[in-house]
Order: structure tokens, then sequence, then C-alpha cells
């Protein structure tokens, strides 16, 4: 996976953990956020497999958070410090993302697809695809698949035939 996607994956795990916050304390947040990011940065190198995509990325932008502040109800003047990382939230990455989150066999065949393509999975997506007790109690929200299903539903028929065609051709 190209490595300057990091604006990308950055903004998308501070937008999921905004829209879906993880349960009190300092030990759910961080793994709150290592899942968050786990699934922005497997959608992301689902999304721009190659130097060529994230460079396409960049010159074009990554679209903003607008639409999804407003499926969720999140207001842009909320105390979250200066919005301009907003515009750099991918929209159908972080529906992917959400994706991956609800549902741990969709993660893991987005893992298998990014593996047998040739790329790298991302790092360590354990607490992604193989969610502990820890996990799913850390991030109640962001692992609950009717309250991800609004921002999932964006772009899973788009992700589920990704990975179908990526299967396809690899078999």
């Amino acid at each position: 996976m190209p490595t300057d996607l990091s604006p990308v994956i950055a903004a998308g795990t501070r937008w999921l953990l905004a829209a879906y916050p993880p349960a009190p304390g300092a030990l759910s947040r961080a793994l709150g956020e290592a899942q968050a990011r786990q699934a922005v940065t497997l959608a992301c190198a689902l999304r721009y497999p190659s130097d060529l995509d994230a460079q396409l990325l960049h010159l074009l932008g990554p679209g903003g958070s607008d639409r999804l502040d407003w499926l969720t109800g999140i207001e842009h003047g909320t105390p979250d410090g200066d919005g301009a990382w907003r515009t750099w939230v991918d929209e159908t990455v972080v529906s992917w993302a959400a994706c991956l989150l609800a549902d741990p066999a969709v993660a893991r065949r987005a893992q298998d697809t990014v593996t047998a393509a040739g790329g790298d999975p991302a790092g360590d997506v354990t607490r992604l695809v193989h969610p502990g007790e820890h996990e799913l109690q850390a991030a109640p929200l962001l692992r609950h698949p009717d309250l991800l299903d609004p921002v999932a539903a964006l772009h899973r028929a788009q992700l589920l035939e990704h990975l179908e065609g990526e299967n396809a051709a690899v078999r």
C-alpha cells in the first residue's frame, strides 16, 4: 500500500471516532482507535492499491466528510478543533471501513484480497478481523452493525463487488 495515504487514514479514523465514540477510559479509547485505524487502513489498501491511485487521490482530493456528517447528524461547529482535517475524509474509504468493522468475516475477506493481490494487508489487523471481548467492549458503537449501517450502506455493494471480483480473478 502506498505510504502517502496517511492523511486520509488519519482523517477517516478521526471521523469514525467522532461519529462512534469508544467507551469511557484511556484503554477503551486506545482500543477503539486501533480498531478504527485498522479498518480505515485496510479500506485504503483496497481502494488505493497502487502509487498511481494514491497520486490521483492527492491530485483530485478525497471529497471531505460533508455527506457523512449530514447522514450521522454531526455538526461542523462541534468543539473538535480545526475542521480542516474533514477535507481529507474519503467517503468511500469510511463506508468500507464501517463495513469491515461491522462484519469481521468481510474484514477477513478484505485482508485475504489485499494479500492475494500481492499487497501488504495493511499491517496488523488482528483487532479488526478477530475482535476479542476487550475490543468489543471498548468500542460498542464502532462495532455495532445497526448503528454503522447508514454509513456502511453507502458503498457496501461496491466493496462486496470489489471483493468478489478480486477473489474471482485470483482463483
